[in-house]
């Protein structure tokens, strides 16, 4: 009796601890099912999550910190992103553990269709962080610079790889672009460089383009402003020039505002840099009107020196200065068709008829399997206070507009993109229009001339660049359209 009294007070105390412990476990995972989770688990890099952030160095997350422009509050420090891409969830259900763990929290995520911008709000404290909507930098090194838009960017100043040239080194500079040897001493208009803001555009290489166009010829046709681009092609050539004796123009012709036909030869490279003058790529003339004769343009009929152009491999075209001219924007008894004047004709109508003119040339006399053309937009020009014969100046210009200017887009641009899209022949518009009328600073003013030479302060050149400067990023364009479609 006693032995069956002792087990059975024995199995009485195991029961009763098996229960009490069963109880407390209970308890245990009860309470823990209840904890909520740790607000730094939102940023985690747990698979749980399937949201990565990339390790950050200090260089990095100073980059990204300045462009988030942020205030950053003292109560919670709002988290620094280098990547904003999303990695698809193990699983198949339509709410991510990582969106869970959001709604948990009372934050919203907001998921753009491009990858590259999220918005995460804290809807107690109003909070924004917006990344930048621009790619990433690594993103935009690798995008290929046809898939990009080279007029889209911002003037950065560089006085580390600029200038490319500079009046010392370039003997093809006219007097009328010189500025720095015609007196002007604020020099800071020769560094800025033109920073594309989707892609990463490789610098202009000299000797690399003297390869593209080996055993070639280039040819600029145009008004005094294409004169400009094609002397800053000369001058950005010749700097990998290494015997300069080996360049020289074809005719003995020294480089003035008087001739206006050019070809220098580069004789290690076989290849020919022209230049051809013409206002308005039609015809220049005279007609009897009434008894007198008087200048016309005809603008159905092409410029005397285009039988020279042709068997060219790379054209390079402009026409828009002399358009805003007195007798092209009157139109009275100008424009000539045949043997017919116009006794009244608006100067659009007439510049577009000029520019069909010119395309139905193209079309017939090019072949685009040899040549490829170019046509470059209006350069704009900075007169203040009056035009460039009644007092109009910019001489106290010294920096570019800032970027709260607003470039507009001229209605000659539109009719010369009109009347491309017409042609059979395919043409790139070289559009330097936005990015140069930011550039107020870089006209030679009063600085188009020696001092000796200098008449009047009155009458400053307000349109034309200086060189080194703007048109050098002119030919960086006709560069990268070369270098990408090789």
């Amino acid at each position: 009796m006693e032995r069956q009294r002792s087990f059975s007070v024995k199995s009485t105390r195991v029961v009763l601890a098996f229960i009490i412990i069963t109880i407390s476990s209970a308890i245990v995972f009860f309470s823990a099912s209840l904890i909520k989770p740790n607000s730094s688990d939102l940023y985690s890099t747990s698979t749980d999550s399937n949201f990565h952030i990339s390790d950050l160095s200090p260089k990095a997350a100073v980059s990204v910190a300045d462009n988030l422009n942020y205030s950053v509050s003292p109560q919670a420090s709002p988290p620094i992103l280098t990547s904003t891409h999303f990695h698809p969830p193990e699983n198949t259900s339509k709410v991510s553990v990582f969106e869970q763990k959001i709604r948990g929290e009372g934050l919203v995520v907001k998921e753009e269709e491009e990858e590259d911008k999220v918005i995460i709000a804290n809807l107690t404290s109003i909070k924004v962080i917006e990344l930048p909507s621009s790619i990433g930098e690594e993103e935009k090194k690798k995008r290929r610079i046809e898939e990009c838009d080279v007029t889209k960017g911002k003037w950065v100043y560089d006085s580390d790889y600029y200038p490319l040239y500079t009046n010392a080194s370039c003997p093809f500079i006219d007097e009328g672009f010189g500025c720095q040897t015609n007196g002007r001493l604020d020099l800071n208009y020769m560094n800025w460089r033109w920073d594309p803001q989707d892609c990463d555009a490789p610098r202009f290489n000299a000797t690399k383009m003297l390869e593209m166009i080996r055993g070639k010829r280039l040819v600029f046709v145009g008004d005094s402003i294409n004169r400009n681009q094609w002397e800053s092609m000369l001058c950005l050539l010749f700097q990998a020039v290494k015997d300069p004796k080996r360049v020289y123009e074809t005719h003995n012709r020294r480089i003035t505002k008087e001739k206006g036909n050019y070809s220098f030869r580069f004789l290690d490279y076989k290849c020919t840099v022209e230049f051809y003058v013409t206002h308005f790529l039609v015809r220049e003339g005279r007609a009897r009107i009434g008894k007198k004769r008087r200048e016309t343009l005809r603008i159905d009929a092409m410029d005397r020196s285009s039988s020279r152009w042709k068997g060219a491999n790379i054209l390079v075209f402009n026409t828009a200065h002399w358009w805003s001219h007195y007798k092209t924007k009157s139109g009275v008894n100008y424009y000539q068709e045949g043997d017919q004047i116009h006794p009244k004709l608006d100067v659009s109508t007439a510049f577009k008829k000029a520019l069909q003119t010119w395309s139905s040339w193209v079309d017939k006399n090019v072949d685009p399997k040899k040549t490829r053309v170019f046509f470059r937009s209006a350069a704009p020009s900075h007169f203040s206070g009056g035009e460039w014969n009644s007092g109009g100046h910019c001489r106290e210009a010294n920096m570019p507009l800032n970027q709260t200017f607003k470039p507009s887009y001229s209605s000659k641009n539109s009719i010369v993109e009109e009347v491309l899209k017409q042609m059979r022949t395919p043409v790139t518009l070289l559009n330097v229009s936005g990015l140069s009328q930011y550039r107020i600073d870089a006209h030679p003013s009063i600085y188009g001339t020696k001092p000796e030479n200098r008449r009047s302060k009155a009458v400053q050149d307000c349109s034309h660049w200086c060189l080194p400067g703007v048109p050098d990023t002119w030919n960086h364009f006709l560069y990268l359209h070369l270098l990408n479609k090789r």
